[in-house]
């Protein structure tokens, strides 16, 4: 296996963590459309309650 140079280390561990952020930003919108889902879905049709 390929030993990684100090510059290539220091790169990696520099860099953003792009994979956490994609699966945060899936989630975020997963999220949203969930909420909006169950509220124009589910809550708003049955109208007020008393």
């Amino acid at each position: 296996m390929d030993q990684l140079t100090d510059e290539e280390k220091k790169k990696i561990l520099e860099s953003s963590p792009r994979g956490t952020w994609a699966i945060l930003a899936i989630y975020a919108v997963l999220f949203v459309a969930g909420w909006l889902y169950f509220w124009f879905g589910l809550y708003i049709p049955r109208g007020l309650t008393h």
